[in-house]
């Protein structure tokens, strides 16, 4: 039997239909394990909230550390997002040039105290931070850029999901153990055990194998260990394969607890545990032992990989990707199942009316073409659909996630992309997960994704929510608790429910599993309803039966078991803003103690440019102008379309004229201002901005103050001039009157 005829018996043919050429040059490649102890020859940067502190690493002093006496230590740095560690101008580079990169935009006491190759001058190899380090984008150029600078290990109290495991797929060692500091100063040797302790087989090994395309090519020569999964059952016991029934779909109550032990569930039925809807989706698409995709059942903890219904990237993303698979797999190598690809021209198309003189010198804008001209090359040369640019006019034909949900994902699909905000398409009832570089370009060989099915937390909201309350309000009152801001919801799925939600639209829902990105969760889903089906038959134009056979058994079941229950009550939530820095500084409006005037105000992005966001914005503004007024003469009020779908639904609900009469400037889709790439973006510190983005970390969208806020709230702002609540007119009258 040959190499290749081995191979397939051991794994099925799944692996190999991207072309026996690839599958032969990697099943001959030599690849080797770490050592089993290393050594961490170097220094150890702080990242402390004191900037002086900082300051005088990087010239050379080292700081002291007790790991004895935590309290006794200066405040670590929390929060620090992905847009800290590399801003996103940075991020067009793609190669060892961002080594000199790392944490150009670190706020601490309100200066950036790390000046461009400062952390590789100072032969750092270790960065120590505090709770949820690596929040925000799913941007690979962090800790690509970390270990180019030298970096070799990251410890944090807590690390977000795709940043850590996009450490694992470099190479790049992560840890919460701080009695680690100790020993990398002592320059001891390290037992690898250390980084892999209490993870699950599949990422042990990839640890071992110093990242996820050499452990890859491992699974493809069957070298590695794939742990099967077995559906558990009363007892513990596995149980025959044999599909899950469907059960009618429960409304009661769920209890406030953490989750007990799945095998004392009373509802365990024909030996088969009750399962979530996330569950179910994975149960359906993970990679059984005989290379097939689907298995009975899965429970929090299980790992293996996911067969992926969609694989898509930006413009970001899909360059770096395609040089790592042109340079690991093959200049001439051929991608898995290009109809299951899309790529997306959707973040920079606005770049040149923002970006700085100063910027333009280093070469940053000619940079951001070359991205965009590697993307094309690649999608020409593999045969991949890529929604482009517009020819006749500026802009995009639409944003990635806008476009995934208005005419691609469906119910009970597993689909994942380059950009943390994938999660947005569960509003249609499908699991859906940002993923990192080398995931992507991983995921064009085998069409899978290496997983962890995670825990799920119930987000309960009940009753009626006032008229002037949104979606937005909802997902900035969530991310305000205690539960959300210590971390305790990393790495999990938002499974969204309630009458309240029950009530939004699916573009309504989106907003809500869009932002689970804020809350550092795996993904964000609402099970698939008559709403569901409504959005397929009238946006998309699909069979109605078709439709609702498509949702059939895509529900939690009775007795499904989470980590936590949220619930809230949909009418003590007033209009909300976050103020600047965090999306987790939620207030409501009533709040603020005094009145704060806004110099911009915009309304767009994937969480904030669908079509019933227009519906807001062309509803405070026609309220506006019956009452003889228009946007602030104190303030620019910039609205972005999502897609050029959502661009038509405006010309035809008479919006654009609605938007012009009111003073507001219209933009063709792109990503733009929620990236500092587009006009929206502030340009003083001192400035403050009302955005409907989903995200408002320092420097993100220029040097200004951003409060984030709902569309009705975006909109009504804008009008004012100074950050106020909705109220339509009507309403007012009656109070009025």
């Amino acid at each position: 039997m040959g190499c290749l005829d081995a191979a397939e018996a051991r794994f099925g043919p799944y692996f190999f239909s991207v072309g026996s050429h690839v599958i032969n040059s990697l099943l001959e490649r030599k690849i080797e394990k770490r050592p089993d102890k290393v050594r961490l020859p170097g220094r150890i940067l702080f990242l402390t909230e004191d900037p002086e502190l900082i300051k005088r690493q990087l010239a050379g002093w080292d700081m002291p550390w007790d790991t004895k006496n935590p309290a006794a230590n200066p405040k670590l740095r929390d929060d620090i997002s992905t847009d800290e560690i590399t801003p996103a101008h940075y991020c067009f580079y793609f190669d060892e040039t961002l080594g000199e990169i790392p944490y150009l935009g670190l706020k601490c006491g309100g200066v950036t105290p790390i000046g461009r190759g400062d952390v590789k001058r100072g032969g750092f190899v270790c960065a120590v931070s505090g709770k949820r380090r690596g929040k925000g984008s799913s941007r690979e150029q962090s800790p690509y850029a970390e270990m180019c600078a030298g970096i070799r290990v990251v410890i944090a109290e807590n690390i977000e999901r795709i940043y850590k495991q996009n450490c694992q797929n470099l190479g790049v060692l992560t840890s919460t153990d701080f009695g680690l500091i100790d020993k990398i100063r002592a320059r001891e040797e390290i037992a690898l055990s250390e980084f892999t302790r209490g993870e699950d087989e599949i990422t042990r090994q990839v640890i071992e194998y110093g990242g996820l395309f050499n452990f890859n090519v491992a699974r493809m020569q069957g070298r590695v260990f794939l742990p099967p999964i077995r559906p558990a059952a009363r007892g513990g016991e596995a149980v025959p394969n044999r599909a899950v029934p469907n059960r009618a779909a429960s409304n009661r109550a769920m209890p406030n607890r953490a989750a007990k032990n799945r095998a004392a569930s009373p509802f365990t039925q024909n030996g088969v545990l009750p399962m979530t809807l996330a569950e179910k989706i994975f149960a359906r698409h993970m990679i059984n032992e005989r290379g097939e995709m689907g298995v009975p059942s899965v429970k929090p903890g299980d790992s293996g990989f996911a067969r992926a219904d969609l694989r898509f990237s930006h413009e970001y993303v899909t360059p770096m990707a395609a040089i790592f698979f042109e340079h690991y797999v093959g200049k001439d190598a051929k991608v898995n199942d290009p109809s299951s690809i899309i790529f997306f021209r959707d973040h920079l198309t606005f770049l040149d009316e923002v970006i700085s003189e100063e910027k333009k010198k280093l070469g940053l804008l000619d940079l951001a073409t070359q991205l965009k001209l590697k993307q094309q090359d690649f999608a020409a040369k593999q045969g991949i659909k890529l929604h482009g640019e517009l020819r006749d006019r500026k802009g995009s034909e639409g944003i990635c996630h806008s476009i995934v949900l208005e005419s691609y994902a469906l119910p009970g699909q597993l689909n994942i992309g380059s950009d943390s905000h994938t999660p947005h398409v569960g509003a249609i009832g499908c699991v859906a997960f940002g993923i990192g570089t080398t995931d992507v370009f991983n995921s064009w060989i085998t069409k899978d994704v290496r997983v962890k099915v995670p825990e799920s937390v119930r987000v309960v909201i009940r009753g009626k929510k006032h008229e002037n309350v949104t979606a937005k309000d909802f997902i900035l009152k969530i991310l305000s608790l205690d539960y959300v801001r210590s971390g305790k919801a990393l790495a999990k799925v938002m499974e969204y429910a309630g009458e309240a939600i029950e009530e939004l639209s699916v573009d309504e829902r989106a907003t809500m599993t869009n932002m689970a990105a804020e809350i550092g969760g795996f993904t964000g889903i609402v099970a698939p309803d008559k709403k569901a089906v409504d959005f397929l038959v009238e946006r998309r134009g699909m069979d109605r039966a078709k439709a609702e056979k498509m949702i059939e058994g895509l529900y939690s079941d009775p007795g499904a078991q989470y980590a936590h229950v949220i619930e809230l009550d949909a009418a003590e939530i007033t209009p909300m803003v976050a103020t600047p820095g965090d999306p987790g500084n939620g207030k409501y409006i009533r709040e603020l103690n005094t009145p704060v005037p806004v110099e911009i105000a915009y309304g767009g992005t994937c969480t904030a440019g669908k079509n019933e966001d227009m519906d807001m914005y062309a509803a405070v503004l026609a309220d506006a102008l019956k009452r003889g007024k228009r946007v602030a003469e104190s303030c620019k009020f910039y609205i972005q379309f999502g897609s050029q779908e959502t661009r038509e639904y405006c010309v035809r609900r008479g919006y654009l004229e609605i938007f012009q009469k009111a003073g507001a400037h219209v933009i063709e889709p792109s990503c733009g201002a929620c990236i500092n790439a587009g006009p929206g973006v502030s340009t003083r510190p001192d400035q403050v901005v009302i955005s409907a983005q989903n995200r408002n970390f320092p420097g993100r969208s220029g040097p200004g103050q951003m409060y984030l806020a709902s569309p009705l709230t975006v909109a009504a702002s804008a009008v004012a001039g100074y950050i106020v609540e909705y109220e339509p007119s009507e309403r007012r009258e009656m109070v009025t009157a």
